[in-house]
């Protein structure tokens, strides 16, 4: 009787560890078991990237003469369904020289995924990406930032990279003073920072846009796609 009980509580603990590592690695933000991965890129130059998830929405056409103001370039993950629906907004994104990347087609969770889903997930958006006219190396971004083993194996398969990110601050805050205070506080040369503009019901997004990109285009730093970063 003691044995078992002693044997029933290692399983018990090997289980929980097992499930801990798996919670770890499937919200990691710098590490996955396959492929290449990167939430921001090691340099001295004073440049960053800004990037937008979900969309593209009618929104783009606040935000892409914001960004030429400050003569940014950012890098768009898009939802494949929502660029189907709006591909004259993809086309505008491309137009202004900025990066498109692979959000998913229907934004689904990537983990607990058949490798036909996730190949139909990606594919299917890259194939609206190109109809845009977007011709460099197209990135992907996991919905929320979720991956497990499927998708980093079939990314690295196919030679496609992960881009994750080393500031949210969407997550943490809801007033545009505090997001632009967070960003300052926290940036570094190389740093990818997240925003989700498109869907900001607030209609403060574009405050909270440019407050970063003036406070930051003060410090001296330079807006760039995030393809452009990791040539740095």
């Amino acid at each position: 009787m003691k044995k078992r009980i002693i044997t029933s509580f290692i399983i018990l603990i090997t289980l929980l560890i097992l499930l801990f590592g798996a919670y770890k690695l499937m919200n990691s933000r710098t590490y996955q078991l396959f492929g290449e991965l990167t939430n921001r890129v090691e340099t001295n130059q004073k440049v960053i990237a800004l990037t937008f998830d979900d969309g593209p929405t009618k929104k783009v056409e606040e935000i892409l003469p914001l960004l030429d103001k400050y003569n940014a370039k950012a890098t768009f993950f898009v939802i494949g369904n929502e660029l189907e629906k709006n591909l004259k907004f993809g086309r505008a994104i491309v137009r202004s020289g900025h990066q498109l990347g692979n959000h998913t087609y229907t934004h689904n969770r990537m983990i607990f995924k058949t490798p036909s889903f996730i190949k139909e997930e990606v594919e299917k958006t890259n194939t609206f990406i190109r109809a845009t006219g977007y011709t460099d190396q197209i990135d992907f971004r996991p919905p929320n930032g979720k991956k497990l083993i499927g998708l980093p194996y079939y990314l690295n398969k196919h030679h496609i990279e992960t881009i994750t990110w080393d500031l949210e601050p969407d997550t943490y805050y809801n007033s545009p003073s505090d997001k632009i205070k967070y960003v300052n506080e926290n940036v570094k040369p190389g740093s990818i920072i997240l925003l989700h503009s498109m869907y900001d019901d607030s209609e403060k997004y574009l405050q909270t846009l440019e407050g970063i990109l003036d406070s930051l285009s003060k410090k001296g730093y330079q807006f760039v796609t995030v393809n452009e970063l990791q040539k740095r």
